[in-house]
């Protein structure tokens, strides 16, 4: 035992010598592979269990997980004069949620994850609109080049379109304004009460839907049911401390790994072969992404140091 610790204490400083991005990346890539193992989990379960009860499961065990951080700030805390507003985004990012349900079920994993990735160019024009964000021309070129990989990858002139892929197109149009809003809130409200009234909301919705269509789940399913929100929230605070170290531009665009291991996952367990299509769409996609997050973190730069 006493061995034991005495590695831990060498690896925690070692690890916190590393520089600020190298820890960065590696809780991002932690947090990348747990979200894909999620979306391989909820293919699986969407064999049998309706989106609506994948959904309950996910709002219900992440409120068990984050009650005591809830609790911890009390009634007072939670308070908000902005219930309106919670009301609007948690509606959306329910609506969001489901989306990625009914879409990672529904086609292949690296399909669904390219198209998802398109949320930061309908950010870029949904915060214009907004919340009045000065978009400079070459995002603006950025942002056409990679909804012209959505274009690729939907193929509206192939005589026949996929509903599904539109749905995960809305999917990341829906999540773009809901992240958008979260700006908005956050000027007043702090992201745990953002996070109490999006978890509270999506208990209340989903669970009339999901009695109506509920299947009990059986042995190992309830694990898997459970894990969907267990990994979602670690995946979530992998993210959240990636960014806290490192700088945004360096470690962003590891989060595009994912679609490798999208690609992998979807081969090895389910026989999928993603298209020609979806690698130059997703291509297109990912590049104008990581340019839009390069540019923006260049001009907050550029802002503090004019202050």
């Amino acid at each position: 035992m006493v061995n034991f610790l005495q590695k831990s204490e060498r690896f925690s400083k070692t690890w916190l010598k590393l520089p600020g991005n190298v820890r960065g990346i590696v809780w991002l890539s932690i947090g990348t592979f747990l979200f894909s193992i999620t979306d391989v989990i909820v293919k699986l379960l969407g064999r049998k269990f309706d989106p609506l009860e994948l959904a309950l499961f996910r709002y219900g065990i992440g409120m068990v997980i984050l009650t005591p951080i809830f609790f911890k700030m009390g009634l007072e805390k939670l308070k908000t004069q902005k219930i309106g507003l919670h009301i609007f985004r948690m509606l959306l990012a329910m609506l969001a949620q489901l989306g990625v349900f009914v879409t990672v079920i529904n086609i292949p994993l690296a399909d669904a994850t390219a198209i998802f990735f398109s949320k930061p160019l309908f950010t870029t024009v949904i915060a214009v609109f907004l919340v009045s964000e000065i978009v400079s021309k070459r995002r603006w070129s950025a942002t056409i080049i990679g909804f012209l990989g959505v274009i690729i990858m939907v193929r509206p002139g192939n005589g026949s379109i996929n509903p599904i892929v539109l749905v995960g197109v809305a999917t990341a149009l829906t999540f773009a304004i809901a992240n958008v809003l979260i700006r908005v809130l956050s000027k007043t409200e702090p992201p745990n009460r953002i996070l109490f009234y999006y978890h509270i909301g999506g208990i209340l919705v989903f669970t009339g839907p999901a009695i109506w269509v509920w299947k009990t789940p059986i042995g190992i399913e309830w694990v898997l049911l459970i894990a969907i929100s267990v990994l979602t929230t670690i995946g979530m605070t992998c993210f959240i401390r990636a960014f806290s170290i490192g700088e945004a531009n360096a470690v962003g665009p590891i989060e595009y790994v994912k679609l490798i291991f999208a690609a992998c996952f979807g081969y090895l367990i389910f026989g999928e072969i993603p298209s020609l299509w979806t690698g130059i769409g997703a291509l297109l996609i990912i590049a104008s992404a990581i340019f839009i997050a390069r540019d923006e973190a260049q001009n907050k730069a550029q802002s503090k140091w004019s202050q």
